[in-house]
């Protein structure tokens, strides 16, 4: 028989070749619709907007009806972290006329389930060049499995909160810097796709103030890499256009540089105890640290395979790999930034290590230690920060982050598995046996991991707090969903009709119709049925409105339910600068680590603060003394920052002049100690000591 001809040959590596191909994007077409659909259906079932998801939307409500970006009326208040978050909700409001919750809902959604599968492509991206040639390579997914198993995932997956915009922004921010690192330099196709990574990447301040360091780290790299100063003036302006002009106008719009909840929870300070308290709350009934220690040994094995095994030239390029767009009116400036000429120095030089550094960062391997980086700085950030009060939240962004790179992984069985077992006949044989048997060891190691991952999942995916999490404890976190689902008996409280099934929302808004027109001060008592009132005087104070002020803790419920002509503030000072301005408490719970006194309400709200009128748990001498504090200058000074009308030129500069001045403000809750700082005479006693 003769030998095969040198076409059938070539017809059938072509035709393995392609047989792979389908393979890999088959297995990782499967593997992300299967994985959305379930992220899909189990962000649908726990379905939810939280009290602070509602928060978000009173400012859209503003928005909508023309106050401006406030969440009460005529007090220029950022209430919400994520800038972004809330316009984007403003939009699609306006776009499709929809409730303002179930806007949230679906916007979350959406953006929450394409987030991970979008993750998962850029996975894919990383490891395509390196799959092998001599074997069938499954892509299967696994950090996307360990993200969507988690209950909290799927929990903010909706909530109202900027969760969803978070992670998929981090997941396209992802795809763009493995593409930017494997795409031609220098090129027409190079310069826009750069300048538009650019832009991603600078938004990250609107979206999130922290996630800055996930930006700020890509910008970095991009600027650096070989390129021209041009360029670099280009990345500058592009990245940094929209926040700059943002943070000037929240300077002079809101007379303070970061959002009012930053300086309410007040990153002063470290309470490192309550993080890894917070870190264990969130390992501890997912069992996590068995998936955690599974995906180290994947990421081991595939480290050590792809130093060992070369890239693969037999499967098809990717649509955005290097060279793919190049231009003829591109190769000089391509060849320039590419090859040093004979006049540089040689790389044992300053310069040309440093042209060596530059030549190193745009490199899949820059991008994956910076993503690694970035969520590890983030983890740390939360740590020392003491996490939040909602369970997990926080730190679900860090993990996503964390597991971009593994989001899906490469199993490879080799082509010809009888080879690991063959009998050698040459040294050459032994190579080939020990390269298989390595190549099926890998494979049977990475199956094992990947199913022991399933199972776990299948195992957690419904756990929940000890005492189903409903227990605050002397820690602090809470399961918010389920908190407020088994409080008012819904599974899935959505609307802020909803939420008037919660204790005192009803007796609240029974009380608002009541002292509408007259004005009041509403503070919650200990009966869930009935509020205190403080009426307003006959005649008020100067520039000082007749209104109701609703004071509570839950700021969304109470916030979305009342009209948008009454003024709702809390003690932690989300939406009441003055109560933001306070020093944090040392041993408060986490993220509600300031807590104002009602007197002050009293105080600023020119409600009549005197006995018989005011309720008998409040100390009228206290109500005094507020009421000196608040001629302090400097409080004066902030007061008028947010509350002068009209807003004109020239507030917008002296606010922005103050803005600095502003975000370091602290302020003593304690009046009586306030007048001390302030240096005011202090009160007589309304009834002096008999």
């Amino acid at each position: 028989m003769g030998s095969p001809s040198p076409g059938s040959t070539a017809s059938s590596v072509a035709e393995g070749s392609r047989l792979r191909t389908r393979v890999a994007i088959g297995s990782f077409s499967i593997g992300a619709i299967v994985v959305a659909t379930l992220f899909a259906t189990g962000g649908w079932q726990r379905r939810w907007n939280a009290d602070d998801g509602l928060i978000v939307l009173r400012t859209v409500r503003n928005l909508m009806a023309g106050n401006g970006p406030v969440f009460n009326m005529g007090e220029r208040v950022e209430a919400n972290t994520s800038t972004l978050w809330q316009y984007v909700l403003w939009f699609f409001a306006w776009l499709t006329g929809g409730q303002l919750e179930w806007v949230a809902i679906w916007t979350a959604l959406v953006l929450s389930v394409l987030a991970v599968p979008l993750a998962m492509y850029g996975a894919a991206k990383l490891y395509w060049p390196s799959l092998s040639a001599s074997g069938l390579s499954l892509l299967l997914p696994l950090g996307a499995i360990i993200y969507i198993a988690l209950p909290p995932a799927r929990d903010f997956a909706t909530s109202g909160l900027e969760n969803g915009l978070t992670i998929f922004w981090v997941a396209a921010l992802w795809v763009l810097f493995l593409s930017w690192s494997r795409r031609e330099a220098g090129t027409s196709r190079d310069r826009l796709d750069t300048l538009f990574l650019a832009f991603v990447a600078g938004l990250a301040p609107l979206i999130r103030p922290e996630i800055t360091v996930l930006g700020a780290l890509v910008l970095v790299v991009i600027f650096l890499a070989p390129t021209t100063w041009r360029m670099r003036l280009g990345i500058a302006a592009v990245a940094g256009f929209l926040p700059v002009a943002y943070q000037v106008f929240r300077m002079g719009y809101y007379a303070v540089l970061v959002p009012n909840p930053a300086i309410a929870k007040d990153a002063s300070g470290s309470k490192w105890g309550q993080g890894f308290k917070y870190l264990f709350n969130m390992f501890g009934p997912y069992v996590l640290v068995l998936p955690v220690i599974l995906a180290l040994v994947a990421v081991g094995w595939l480290v050590y395979a792809r130093r060992a095994a070369p890239a693969n030239p037999a499967l098809p390029t990717e649509p955005a790999s290097r060279g793919r767009h190049a231009k003829p009116e591109d190769d000089a400036e391509t060849v320039a930034l590419r090859k040093p000429s004979a006049s540089e120095p040689s790389s044992t030089g300053l310069r040309g290590r440093w042209s060596s550094l530059q030549q190193g960062l745009r490199r899949p391997r820059t991008v994956v230690l910076v993503v690694v980086a970035a969520g590890l700085i983030l983890s740390l950030y939360w740590l020392r920060q003491g996490g939040d009060f909602m369970h997990a939240r926080v730190l679900l962004t860090p993990l996503f982050i964390l597991l971009l790179p593994i989001m899906v992984i490469p199993v490879t069985v080799p082509e010809n598995v009888r080879l690991a077992w063959r009998r050698s006949a040459s040294p050459a044989d032994d190579v080939v046996r020990r390269k298989t048997r390595t190549a099926l060891g890998g494979a049977v190691l990475l199956g094992v991991i990947w199913i022991s991952t399933v199972w776990w999942a299948v195992a957690v995916h419904e756990n929940t707090l000890p005492g189903d999490g409903l227990d605050i404890g002397r820690v602090g976190i809470v399961d918010e969903r389920r908190f407020y689902a088994v409080n008012m008996g819904n599974p899935n409280p959505v609307t802020a009709q909803d939420y008037l099934k919660f204790p005192r929302m009803q007796a609240m808004m029974d009380s608002i119709e009541e002292f509408h027109d007259k004005g009041a001060v509403l503070i919650a008592s200990a009966n869930y049925d009935e509020w205190y009132y403080v009426k307003l005087p006959d005649k008020m104070p100067p520039n000082t409105p007749r209104q109701v002020s609703v004071f509570f803790l839950n700021l969304g419920m109470t916030s979305m339910n009342a009209p948008l002509d009454v003024r709702v503030i809390d003690q932690m000072g989300l939406a009441y600068p003055i109560a933001a301005h306070t020093d944090r408490l040392p041993d408060g719970r986490i993220g509600h680590d300031k807590i104002l006194p009602r007197e002050w309400v009293v105080a600023e709200s020119g409600a009549f603060g005197r006995s018989p009128l005011l309720p008998s748990f409040m100390d009228e001498e206290v109500v005094q003394q507020a009421q000196v504090a608040l001629t302090c200058p400097a409080t004066m000074d902030r007061i008028a920052s947010y509350k002068d009308k009209p807003f004109t030129i020239k507030r917008f500069r002296s606010s922005l002049r103050q803005a600095f001045g502003f975000t370091k403000y602290r302020m003593s809750r304690v009046p009586e100690y306030e007048i001390q700082r302030c240096g005011l005479p202090m009160p007589p006693r309304i009834k002096p000591d008999k």
